[in-house]
């Protein structure tokens, strides 16, 4: 509306003042008081015009403005036409007196409906002032005719420029920026008719360059069809550099007035429009979220077969690099993967509050799009990703055991090759058919001690057959090259047992014929097989490869090591004797002359070997001391790795669990505006994220233990797995709480709810649970803020229950509750207003055209609505024409109607 002022300049009569617009004091009146004759011409035709336009109603006009008012008769007419109440009865008598008094009846009666007037008195008026009179009819026509204009938050001289503007945006040479130049055309008046009569003016003929052409078509259009009298000259308007402002605006004001009816037509515009607007708006945000889901999906759906894919590798090297680019993954790929998830969750709450604000019915993704769909696909893929990488822990461990158990297997075989070369050979000789007595006596002595030896390397050929074994059912690469070996092993073995049994068949059958048999030689044999069998066997302990997990093992390996070494005295003992009877058989040899040919006939075991084996076993032992201790020390290392992981993971677990309870607890406690509590949340977020390094640290330590293929940790229940999957939860779920808020922010400014009116609906919601009484039998708080009801009766809460709950599921969320409180006090656009609005763009047709559309709305919604609706197909169809009905119905879905 208008605002009135009151001028701090009186008139020197003391009579009533003269409207002003504060806008205007400074460089209106002033310049009215040494009016340009041009002007003054154009304001005494138009405010005669516009006077006689009116007093035609009351069966009468005026010839002579100044003139025909100064008895105040016509003027009070004029006011009770225009106003339609009675002013008080006027004085008859042809007295100036009597003329004064009706003059100020007539301006009591402008100054009674709130217009201050300056510098106009009645004297003034019946003495016949052309300027004063002049002055009082624009105040007159101000009051009546522009201060009601109202467009947009905006009235009077606003008002009817902005009506103006918006009516003539869409032509050709148009720009309508005031009420004087922007005229002088006369393509503003054409178009003005035009835009709400079209049939009367052919705009495209009109040119620029003739206004005289341009304002005389619109002034006899508008007299002739529109009943607005002329009330300007063209040649008047042409011939003047600046067109007087006021009478513009009255003549302008006329067409506002004729065409009043035509706003019913431009509000329902606007509500199409507003409603066309928010429509396009969360179409956009459903395709987002389609994109970003279907983005998402289908990196999941890629993802998945590579976890899933368990190709064995060869090698240790192999597997490493799989672990390694798990490992990629992990840090690199699907970080930004979760904040995708998180985001797209935090897009389907916004839009659907959305949706339920703007009275449209809820978005529903396509198949396979779902929220609940993601959920599950990401589900997969963490339970494909925790699969994959124990299967990779699993083969890690598979190759370690199959390398130590290639390397037992080379190790045996060549020892026992390296004992086999020759036995063939000395098998199948034939030396016992040419000796003596005594020497077959002692070949069959050495036999004994052949077949003693070759008892003794039963076990290791078993060892070696036991190894191949596993090594063929742990799926060892190189199999058959050792399943060759083993073979050629085993059959070399039968052949041995099978050529010894021969050969002792031999000598038994010339046993009789032998009778001397040097027994030292013998009882030496037999001492010394057995006791080189133990170094040999102690020499292949001392250099076996062993592979342990954790210090107790180790602890056991050096336990059994040092049993070991506590044997040595007793051995070294045995070795002495076994010497002993060698240097008796050299004492008696000299004693009785006796010269010795060659060495022992028994044994192919000299002394020099016991001896040579011995300082060998005495060489390992400090060598396998050394190695484990230095494996004493990896372990003692690695358990140093379990302890670091286990104090930081023993930290940031509870660090973890008591912000996810924090955030459980900031949801239901909330204090302050929203935008504080946004603002605080954000600052909370932040201080999680800080912690971060945190768990980037934890990351490293973990991957230090993976790279020492550490496999357990005593000292801590938590796992990385689950460290990681709690700081995933606890990054959604303070997401989730920001969005929750937003979602409130939003709703508050759509439905215009207070701050206080929100902490009211807060207070009562969290009140809820309190209540066990009369309406619920038990009411518990959960953790993200819901209220688990059972209704026991009374059919209002009930009522209540099934629209806050429409699902029956027994939980009421913090927004269900907002909505319904503001659906109970706030108007909201329905389908049935917007068919409303709609029919009176189309003139109350049951269809609207594409021509009408474009003339009443912006031109993208006018296009938004021409593609999507459908053709009208009624009995009273016309070609071209479309069905808004059904459109309308679709805004909002077939259950709002």
């Amino acid at each position: 509306m208008v605002d009135y002022h009151s001028s701090n300049n009186q008139a020197s009569s003391g009579g009533p003042a003269v409207y002003m617009d504060p806008r205007e004091q400074e460089n209106d009146w002033d310049r009215d008081l040494l009016l340009d004759p041009a002007w003054e011409k154009q304001q005494r035709k138009t405010f005669t015009a516009w006077c006689n336009s009116h007093l035609r109603k009351a069966g009468t006009q005026i010839e002579n403005i100044e003139e025909d008012f100064r008895d105040g008769l016509k003027l009070m007419l004029l006011l009770e036409v225009i106003s339609g109440e009675r002013l008080p009865k006027p004085e008859r008598g042809k007295m100036r007196v009597h003329k004064i008094n009706n003059v100020n009846k007539a301006l009591d009666y402008i100054a009674s409906k709130g217009v201050k007037l300056v510098s106009i008195g009645a004297e003034e008026i019946v003495d016949g002032n052309a300027k004063m009179t002049l002055g009082m009819i624009w105040t007159i026509i101000l009051r009546f005719a522009i201060q009601d204009i109202s467009v947009e938050e905006t009235s009077a001289k606003e008002g009817l420029l902005l009506w103006c503007q918006r009516k003539t945006a869409p032509y050709k040479n148009v720009n309508v920026q005031n009420f004087h130049i922007s005229w002088k055309d006369g393509l503003a008046f054409n178009a003005l008719i035009h835009r709400h009569r079209p049939e009367l003016i052919d705009y495209d003929k009109l040119r620029k360059d003739d206004p005289l052409t341009n304002l005389n078509n619109a002034f006899e259009v508008a007299e002739k069809y529109l009943d607005i009298p002329k009330m300007m000259d063209a040649e008047d308007i042409v011939g003047t550099l600046r067109p007087d402002e006021k009478a513009i605006m009255t003549y302008v004001s006329c067409f506002y007035h004729a065409f009043s009816g035509a706003q019913k037509a431009e509000t329902a515009a606007n509500r199409i429009c507003k409603v066309l607007a928010v429509n396009q708006e969360n179409e956009h945000l459903m395709e987002d979220y389609e994109k970003l889901a279907s983005d998402l999906l289908e990196w999941i759906r890629r993802t998945i077969p590579w976890l899933e894919n368990r190709a064995p590798e060869k090698t240790m090297a192999e597997m490493q690099q799989k672990l390694e680019d798990f490992r990629g993954y992990r840090r690199v790929h699907k970080p930004p993967k979760v904040q995708e998830k998180c985001q797209l969750e935090i897009n389907f709450n916004t839009l659907q509050t959305k949706l339920r604000l703007s009275n449209r019915p809820a978005f529903m993704p396509s198949e396979g799009r779902m929220v609940s769909d993601i959920n599950g696909s990401w589900h997969n893929l963490e339970g494909a990703e925790k699969g994959y990488e124990e299967w990779m822990l699993n083969e890690i461990r598979r190759l370690e055991r199959l390398d130590h158990l290639a390397e037992k297997f080379r190790q045996k075989a060549t020892i026992h090759e390296s004992w086999t070369d020759g036995k063939e050979a000395m098998l199948t000789q034939k030396d016992y058919e040419t000796a003596s007595l005594s020497e077959v006596k002692a070949l069959l002595r050495k036999h004994e001690a052949f077949e003693s030896d070759l008892a003794a390397h039963q076990d290791r050929v078993e060892q070696i057959a036991a190894i191949a074994q596993e090594l063929n059912e742990l799926d060892y690469y190189d199999s058959p090259s050792v399943n060759a070996r083993c073979q050629k092993i085993c059959e070399q073995w039968d052949a041995l047992g099978s050529l010894t049994q021969s050969r002792r068949e031999s000598l038994e059958r010339t046993e009789k014929q032998l009778e001397s048999i040097d027994e030292l030689y013998l009882e030496y044999a037999k001492r010394a097989a057995p006791f080189n069998n133990w170094m040999e066997g102690a020499m292949e302990d001392l250099q076996d490869m062993f592979i342990v997990h954790n210090i107790e093992e180790i602890q056991g390996l050096i336990t059994a090591h040092e049993q070991f070494k506590s044997t040595l005295p007793e051995a070294n003992k045995e070795r002495e004797a076994i010497q002993a009877i060698q240097a008796e058989v050299q004492k008696i040899a000299q004693y009785n002359g006796i010269k010795l040919s060659g060495g022992n006939p028994y044994t192919t075991i000299t002394p020099k070997s016991i001896d040579d084996k011995w300082h060998k076993v005495e060489q390992l032992v400090p060598q396998r001391d050394r190695a484990l201790q230095e494996e004493l020390a990896k372990q003692q290392s690695n358990d140093h790795l379990r302890r670091k992981f286990a104090t930081q993971a023993n930290i940031v677990g509870p660090w973890i669990q008591t912000k996810m309870e924090e955030i459980g607890r900031i949801s239901i406690e909330m204090n302050g505006t929203l935008e504080d509590q946004l603002v605080n949340l954000r600052e909370y977020e932040q201080s999680i994220i800080e912690y971060k390094p945190n768990i980037d640290q934890l990351e490293g330590d973990h991957q230090l233990i993976q790279e020492a293929l550490i496999f357990d940790n005593k000292y801590t229940a938590y796992t990385m797995e689950h460290l990681r999957v709690g700081w995933e939860q606890l990054l959604t779920t303070i997401a989730r709480t920001i969005n929750e808020i937003e979602n409130q922010i939003l709703t508050r400014d759509a439905k215009g709810i207070s701050q206080e009116q929100l902490h009211e609906y807060r207070t009562s919601f969290n009140h809820f649970d309190k209540v066990r009484g009369q309406h619920a039998g038990s009411c518990e708080r959960a953790q993200e803020g819901f209220f688990l009801c059972i209704i026991t009766g009374d059919a209002e809460f009930a009522r209540i229950m099934g629209i806050v709950d429409p699902n029956n599921s027994g939980a009421v969320t913090f927004q269900a509750f907002i909505d319904f409180m503001s659906r109970e006090t706030t108007d909201t656009d329905t389908a049935d207003q917007v068919i409303a609005s709609f029919k009176i763009l189309a003139a109350d047709k049951n269809f609207i055209t594409a021509e009408e559309l474009r003339r009443e709305l912006p031109p993208d919604q006018a296009e938004y609505c021409i593609a999507r609706m459908a053709p009208y197909s009624g009995p009273d169809a016309k070609p071209g024409a479309l069905d808004y009905m059904s459109f309308s119905t679709a805004l909002y879905g077939e259950s709002d109607l």
